[in-house]
């Protein structure tokens, strides 16, 4: 009898462990901040019309943070001389940005309902106006979020996948968040947007040429030197065709061996997602379909509910 109520009690917490999703919901904040929505937008998209490629930074920043120990705004956690932040880990160093935009939304939402809505879902709807902004499919955001309390660094270099990594990387990296080889695929067309710096593609443009476009490669080249240290922060959009519209041309580009990085190119080389790469291309609404499909299900990666975390004043240190 005893056994038979230890492992009730166990099913109990594993139910309660995997519901923290379940817990999100569309209209999290109806009632206790109405004008969240027109609040984040009106920032991003004065954001977005003062420097276009801030929409897929900030689309960026949600990947980054969901990523690592889910989606619970640790991403924002500055450094401090007891705690190390994940702003210095290798992915996001000199890459991530957008962080002052992220303060601007906090402050706007904070006047009109003040310490009730955290960062970690400020995110998740930047995220998404975003994509809408540039073009992109809209889609209704769950939110109930709390904010971590702390971050890790060690956890953000080794869980964000590196422009070089390869296919079987890719695909192990998106199933240890619980995402599916074609929620992968989905969400890597986010990089029909924004633009990548010469250290993140330099490899691939001097020593790739099987599936590398020779004049893509000539192309970046003008603008990215050989020698590492020279011009590494030059940028290069990510999509050669319509680098500021949301669209499915990023996988045009790959099916014609235009993918900037090496790790865009992985997708379509004569492995297991070429299929669903050449459907991108050809189908527009499937990208878009399946891509909302896998944001909400990237928004549903660990978060903080209920009583645990908290809701940050300032996104860039706990309370």
């Amino acid at each position: 009898m005893a056994s038979f109520k230890s492992a009730i009690v166990l099913f109990f917490l594993v139910s309660l462990m995997g519901s923290s999703s379940a817990q999100l919901t569309t209209g999290f904040y109806s009632k206790s901040c109405p004008k969240l929505y027109e609040t984040v937008k009106s920032v991003v998209n004065s954001a977005i019309q003062k420097e276009t490629r801030m929409g897929a930074s900030l689309l960026r920043l949600f990947f980054h943070d969901c990523f690592v120990n889910g989606c619970d705004g640790s991403l924002f956690l500055d450094d401090t001389s007891t705690f190390t932040g994940e702003k210095r880990a290798q992915p996001n160093f000199n890459s991530a940005r957008g962080f002052e935009v992220i303060d601007n939304i906090k402050s706007a939402v904070e006047k009109v309902c003040p310490g009730v809505v955290s960062c970690a879902d400020i995110l998740a709807v930047t995220a998404r106006d975003s994509v809408v902004i540039l073009g992109g499919p809209n889609w209704d955001v769950k939110l109930g979020r709390r904010d971590a309390r702390t971050a890790s660094q060690g956890a953000a270099n080794s869980s964000i996948p590196t422009p070089t990594s390869n296919l079987n990387r890719l695909i192990s990296s998106f199933s240890a968040v619980g995402l599916s080889t074609k929620d992968m695929v989905a969400l890597a067309g986010a990089h029909t947007i924004g633009q990548a710096r010469c250290t993140s593609f330099r490899g691939r443009i001097y020593n790739e040429t099987k599936n590398l476009d020779a004049s893509l490669a000539r192309t970046r080249q003008n603008n990215c030197p050989r020698t590492s240290g020279s011009g590494d922060n030059n940028l290069a959009p990510l999509d050669l065709q319509t680098p500021t519209n949301f669209d499915n041309h990023y996988f045009v580009n790959l099916v014609n061996k235009k993918g900037l990085l090496h790790s865009d190119q992985q997708l379509f080389n004569g492995g297991s997602v070429d299929s669903i790469v050449k459907s991108y291309s050809n189908n527009p609404s499937s990208f878009t379909t399946d891509f909302v499909t896998a944001m909400i299900k990237m928004g549903d990666i660990r978060p903080l509910t209920g009583s645990k975390g908290e809701i940050r004043k300032n996104c860039r240190r706990i309370n």
